[in-house]
């Protein structure tokens, strides 16, 4: 059976095989989400939510103070796993209720359909009041760190170490005394990598991110411990900026072609010029050098470009995928398309009204060449929820071009000079 992208039905177990209750659950339920009985997710901060989704000013716990089992078991996890149960919207979710609204297949969904064969954890013991008695995290998405190479427009110094300078720069009074340039998760360094490594037996997925995963010690160590227990049946997903491949003289594709499912997703929002201004200390020639050398080493690794839209990239965007198609980089179906929600002042619908709808008109010629060549339908789901998306009331205009100004005159560059239709919203 073919794989279906934008299906809720969960793939690692029947239907059929659940109760009633269950399948309303993975299926039709508004709220549920089987996260909080599996996972957490755990910034370089130390500050931690139910999953990477999750609205950023609603942490559930603190790692650098409590251990995640302690959280797991928090009063805040256990009045969201009862909130969702009983079909009560969270706070912690409000972006896959954005996404859901606007068309798109969000985290939760997709948590259901991938991770749904644990059901069975929920009980009609814990039904009513959310506890849960072992936790067994089956899906890992810790960041370790904030260590990263790049510095990308829409990201921060919580992500991205590079990012220091710049937020030394643009804050107030005395930031800089009071904040390092490299973020560590935990209680102490190694705290978050002891911390998982009790999980290893039972790990089925791990989602590594950043920061940026390629380059840190961590990533590398948790695939060499799952090659000594011959875990290759445990499905790694990434998020990279795809910039650097290798960490001292280990070569990540030479693990990647021993595991049996592997899926990078590509952090790459432009190509040339505008990809090295976006995303800064960007070497474009270098991702396509990468992309060559995977395609000899590894190419039966699922890669996709995982492209973050923005005001940035909006009108480019189409342009970029047909280029790595033409080039035989990726399928025209390899090309997921994430809607940033934060920083608002960056959100596609921030443009003006003519400006937007220029966007729309492109999309849509856009969703016309893909028609015949989309199997998964993952791109033009994408670029469809895109113009749904558009229909937003954003005022963040002003604040957009107040902190595009500061950040290039830090940076010494133009925009103009890297994305001259972006001349059209002044």
């Amino acid at each position: 059976m073919s794989y279906k992208y934008n299906s809720a039905e969960p793939i690692k177990v029947k239907l059929s095989s659940l109760t009633v209750q269950q399948q309303f659950l993975l299926r039709d339920s508004k709220t549920f989400c089987i996260y909080p009985w599996i996972h957490l997710h755990t910034y370089p901060t130390g500050q931690t939510y139910p999953c990477c989704h999750a609205d950023m000013n609603y942490p559930v716990g603190d790692a650098k103070e409590n251990t995640l089992n302690e959280i797991t078991c928090s009063k805040d996890m256990c009045r969201l796993r009862k909130d969702m149960l009983a079909e009560k919207m969270s706070k912690e979710c409000q972006r896959c209720y954005e996404q859901e609204e606007a068309g798109f297949f969000s985290g939760r969904k997709s948590a259901n359909k991938h991770h749904g064969h644990h059901i069975d954890l929920i009980t009609d013991r814990v039904y009513g009041d959310g506890v849960i008695t072992r936790f067994k995290m089956t899906y890992w998405d810790i960041r370790f760190s904030n260590l990263c190479n790049l510095s990308c427009r829409s990201c921060g110094h919580i992500f991205s170490s590079q990012w220091y300078s710049d937020q030394a720069e643009l804050a107030d009074g005395d930031w800089k005394e009071h904040n390092k340039s490299l973020n560590i998760a935990g209680r102490f360094k190694g705290d978050m990598l002891e911390q998982v490594l009790e999980h290893i037996d039972d790990v089925e997925q791990i989602y590594f991110a950043g920061g940026e995963p390629l380059i840190m010690d961590e990533h590398y160590y948790i695939l060499e411990e799952l090659e000594k227990r011959k875990r290759f049946d445990v499905r790694l997903i990434y998020n990279t900026n795809f910039t650097r491949v290798n960490l001292k003289d280990r070569l990540v594709f030479d693990y990647w072609k021993k595991f049996d499912s592997v899926s990078v997703g590509a952090s790459l929002d432009a190509m040339g010029p505008r990809a090295e201004y976006i995303r800064k200390g960007t070497k474009w020639a270098d991702v396509e050098y990468n992309r060559k050398r995977m395609l000899e080493i590894c190419p039966n690794v699922d890669f996709y470009v995982s492209a973050t839209l923005s005001i940035l990239n909006a009108l480019h965007l189409p342009n970029f995928h047909k280029d790595w198609v033409a080039k035989g980089f990726i399928k025209p179906q390899d090309f997921n398309i994430n809607i940033l929600q934060d920083p608002q002042h960056y959100r596609i619908d921030v443009g003006l009204q003519a400006y937007k709808d220029k966007i729309k008109k492109v999309y849509q010629e856009h969703i016309e060449w893909l028609k015949e060549q989309d199997h998964l339908e993952r791109a033009t789901n994408g670029f469809q929820s895109a113009i749904k998306f558009l229909a937003g009331n954003n005022n963040e205009l002003q604040k957009f071009w107040q902190k595009t100004n500061q950040l290039d005159a830090i940076r010494n560059e133009s925009i103009l000079d890297f994305i001259p239709e972006i001349k059209e919203i002044l």
